[in-house]
């Protein structure tokens, strides 16, 4: 019996930008890299690109797509190929996170494209290896959801603390567990007041080294993990939290920031509009007046000399989110141990290089736990 399978063929075309809303221009300009870099194929986010023209249908469209991996998802366990529905998943999930990643105007959309993201993540988590623990840890009233995942045959690993930033969720981090994983330390994503399963809760918290404490207590009353060999990792506006995390709690062995920002204030009026949009949401301020008073505390001038672990710092040369400079600022502020690797051709978080930091950071953050 022959089985024929039909597949749609498109070429993946250039972008036309013309007539479009300045919103999916600023998307498409500001993060392809991103998509692709953490688990987007190029050709879905070729196909939304140049299919929708007006804001709105941004995160729909991203929704669709989602379906359309979970329905490969379910086909593939059906025929009990579960690695494969594990991939599917994580792919449909990836696609809802950056449908809603942004779309702050509309919540009731987003918490519904949101929704799936969650719930495609978790059906991923349970068969792919290794597998995920989805565990709540309370922080001040909150109740933050993590997911920690443990390498396979190894007893009581390190583990690295995924610290997510203004726009990125647990449902995003992958690829970016993948190179601990697979280096014997355990992962813990988590989503901090604000971010993620959080957002519609909490505010966004300067004092990031709060939540930070209540991850860390968490660990240390588990017997599969050793809490005496724990780093963290921060992304973006992650780059600010971790370190400042680290100048506050010595229990803190290593500590990686991609691209964070030094002090918000310097790059208030840079960053790019949906990104301002996504941090007056996710802060409740009302207008650019409380948004820069919020932003002031969002500062490690007072605080980065006070890291005294290993710091490994990510600059991009050509970021146009969080310009190289303050990637620089904390370089020279923290008192410790510092490899710092600006990467001059590199956008916002080094995407368009991974491979320039991406292993490195994984081999770094390995040596210095062991």
């Amino acid at each position: 019996m022959m089985e024929i399978i039909v597949c749609n063929k498109s070429m993946d075309r250039i972008f036309n930008m013309e007539s479009k809303d300045p919103k999916i221009v600023a998307a498409v300009s500001h993060w392809s890299y991103r998509f692709v870099s953490n688990g987007i194929h190029l050709s879905d986010f070729n196909d939304v690109a140049n299919s929708v023209s007006v804001w709105d249908d941004w995160c729909p469209a991203w929704e669709e797509k989602g379906r359309m991996h979970a329905e490969l998802a379910e086909k593939s366990i059906s025929s009990d190929f579960l690695l494969s529905a594990g991939a599917h998943y994580n792919t449909a999930a990836v696609c809802c996170h950056f449908g809603k990643f942004l779309f702050v105007h509309d919540e009731e959309v987003m918490k519904k494209t949101h929704k799936l993201a969650v719930e495609y993540h978790r059906k991923s988590l349970k068969l792919q290896n290794p597998m995920a623990e989805r565990v709540t840890i309370d922080w001040d009233g909150l109740e933050m959801i993590g997911n920690l995942r443990k390498p396979s045959n190894i007893l009581n690993p390190p583990i690295v603390i995924m610290v997510m930033g203004l726009d990125s969720a647990k449902e995003e981090m992958e690829t970016n567990e993948r190179v601990f994983l697979d280096r014997g330390m355990a992962t813990l994503s988590f989503d901090g007041p604000g971010q993620g399963e959080s957002e519609y809760t909490s505010i966004i918290c300067p004092e990031y080294e709060k939540p930070v404490t209540a991850v860390i207590d968490f660990i240390e009353k588990r017997d599969d993990l050793d809490s005496s060999r724990i780093g963290v990792w921060g992304v973006s506006l992650g780059g600010y939290y971790a370190p400042r995390a680290a100048a506050f709690d010595d229990r803190i062995k290593a500590c990686i920031s991609l691209t964070g920002p030094f002090n918000w204030n310097n790059i208030f009026d840079l960053i790019p509009e949906l990104t301002k949009d996504a941090f007056m949401k996710r802060s409740n301020t009302k207008n650019e007046k409380e948004a820069r008073e919020f932003a002031s505390r969002m500062d490690l001038s007072n605080c980065a000399s006070n890291i005294k672990c290993p710091l490994y710092i990510v600059g991009g040369g050509l970021d146009r989110v969080v310009p190289p400079d303050e990637s620089k600022l904390l370089a020279e502020a923290a008192k410790g141990e510092v490899t710092y690797n600006m990467i001059e051709d590199a956008t916002h978080v080094a995407n368009n290089r991974i491979y320039k930091y991406r292993t490195q950071t994984a081999d770094w953050m390995s040596a210095k736990l062991k």
